[in-house]
C-alpha cells in the first residue's frame, strides 16, 4: 500500500475524528476559495477581505477560545491544522487568522475584564470587528523591553503616544492591542479606531507577505478610557504570552507551505522532460524530493507532540521556539529548493514555491527571529543568558 507523499509516517492517523474534520474542511476552503486568487492577490499586493466572512463562518476566528464567546472552543492541534492549511494557501492568510485569534482575542479573554470579553469576542469570532497587536517599534525589533510608547494616568483615562511597526492587519483593524510603558510597568489597552490621534499608514513595496496588511500605527495624545485597559496583566509577561500562543501557530504553518511546494515539485518534476526522461526519473531530483519529505515528516511530528502538550498544560517556551526555530528553517529551505527545481519557471508566481519563500523571509523573522530562538534554547541547555 503506497504511502502518502505529503504524510509518510501516517501523522493523520494519529489525529482523532474531530481534529481530522476540522482539517479537511480547512483544506477544503484552501483548495476551493484561496488557490483560485491568491497568487493574483500576491502580484496585487491585495489582502482578499472577502474571505474573512467565510473564515468567521468556518469558525477559524479564535478558535480556542470558549464557546460562550462565539468561538468554536477547538482544542490546540485543531488550531494548529487550521494554521497548517491556511499557510498551504498563503502565509499571509495564516498571518490574519494568527493576529486575530492569537495577538489580538487571547490577550482579551486572557487579561481582559469579563465586560470587554462580552463586548469584543463575538464580534471578532464573526469577523465584523478586526484586531490587530501593537508591540513592535522602528527601534525595538527582538527588545520589546525596550519600547518608548508611553501611557499616563489622567483622571478615568489613559493619554497615549508612540507608535508601532510591522503591524499586520493595521489598516484592517477596527481595534488594536497595545502595549504600552506606564508608571505600573507595561500595560495592554483597546485602542479604538475612531479614538482621536490614532492613525495607521499601510507600508508598502513589500516583497513578502503581499497578500496581507502591514501597517505603522501612531499615537498622538490618544485618549484612551479606562474601561479599555486590559487588567489582569502587567509586564512584558502580557505581550509575551500572547506571542507564545502566537508562535505554537506558527509552528504548524510553515508546514503547509512546505508541502505546497513539495506537491508542486512533484507534479513539475514528473511532466518536465529532459534528456528523454522525467526530471522526476533523476536521481538529483529524487534525492532532493525525499529530504524535503524527510523534513516535512520531522516537522509534523515536532508541531504535533507540541500540540498535545499544549493540550495537556504542559507545553513551555522554549519548546514553543525549538519548533518555530525548525520548522520556519524547514520550509524556507524547501520553497528556496523547489524554485531552483522548477528552473525558470519558479521565479513567476503562476507557481507557488516563489511566493512562499518570499513569504517565508517574514515568518523566520516575525514572532521572534530565528536567532532568538536558537539563543531561548541555548539559554535553557546552559542555564546562561546570551541575550
Amino acid at each position: 500500500m503506497a504511502l502518502h507523499p505529503y504524510d509518510l509516517y501516517d501523522v493523520r492517523s494519529l489525529l482523532d475524528e474531530d481534529e481530522r474534520a476540522v482539517q479537511d474542511a480547512v483544506a477544503r476552503f484552501t483548495d476551493e476559495r484561496v488557490l483560485p486568487i491568491i497568487g493574483e492577490c500576491f502580484d496585487q499586493a491585495r489582502f482578499p477581505t472577502e474571505l474573512i466572512h467565510e473564515m468567521a463562518e468556518l469558525g477559524l476566528l479564535g478558535a480556542t477560545l470558549p464557546a460562550e464567546y462565539g468561538c468554536a472552543g477547538l482544542n490546540a492541534v485543531s488550531y494548529g491544522l487550521i494554521c497548517q492549511e491556511l499557510e498551504r494557501g498563503d502565509s499571509g492568510l495564516r498571518s490574519f487568522a494568527s493576529v486575530q485569534s492569537s495577538l489580538c482575542m487571547y490577550p482579551i479573554f486572557a487579561y481582559g475584564s469579563e465586560e470587554q470579553r462580552r463586548r469584543w469576542l463575538p464580534e471578532m469570532a464573526a469577523g465584523r470587528v478586526i484586531g490587530c497587536f501593537g508591540l513592535t517599534e522602528p527601534h525595538g525589533g527582538s527588545d520589546p523591553g525596550n519600547m518608548k510608547t508611553h501611557a499616563r494616568r489622567d483622571g478615568d483615562d489613559w493619554i497615549l503616544n508612540g507608535s508601532k511597526m510591522w503591524i499586520t492587519n493595521g489598516n484592517l483593524a477596527d481595534i488594536a492591542i497595545v502595549w504600552a510603558k506606564t508608571d505600573d510597568g507595561i500595560q495592554g489597552f483597546v485602542v479604538e479606531k475612531g479614538f482621536a490621534g490614532f492613525s495607521a499608514q499601510e507600508i508598502k513595496h513589500k516583497m513578502s507577505l503581499r497578500a496581507s496588511v502591514t501597517s505603522a500605527l501612531y499615537f498622538d495624545d490618544v485618549r484612551v478610557p479606562d474601561a479599555n485597559r486590559l487588567p489582569n496583566v502587567k509586564g512584558l509577561k502580557g505581550p509575551l504570552g500572547c506571542l507564545t500562543q502566537a508562535r505554537y501557530g506558527i509552528t504548524w504553518g510553515p508546514i503547509g507551505a512546505a508541502i505546497a511546494c513539495l506537491d508542486e515539485a512533484l507534479g513539475y518534476s514528473r511532466e518536465r522532460i529532459l534528456f528523454d526522461r522525467p526530471v522526476a526519473a533523476t536521481q538529483s531530483a529524487q534525492i532532493r524530493l525525499a529530504d524535503w519529505a524527510r523534513r516535512i515528516t520531522a516537522a509534523q511530528l515536532l508541531s504535533l507532540q507540541l500540540g498535545r502538550l499544549k493540550d495537556a498544560g504542559k507545553m513551555q517556551p522554549t519548546q514553543v521556539s525549538l519548533a518555530k526555530w525548525n520548522n520556519c528553517r524547514m520550509a524556507i529551505d524547501i520553497a528556496r529548493e523547489a524554485r531552483d527545481l522548477l528552473g525558470g519557471a519558479g521565479i513567476t508566481t503562476e507557481h507557488s514555491p516563489i511566493r512562499h519563500a518570499l513569504n517565508l523571509e517574514s515568518v523566520i523573522t516575525y514572532e521572534g527571529t530565528e536567532t532568538v530562538h536558537q539563543l531561548v534554547v541555548g539559554r535553557e541547555l546552559t542555564g546562561i543568558n546570551a541575550f
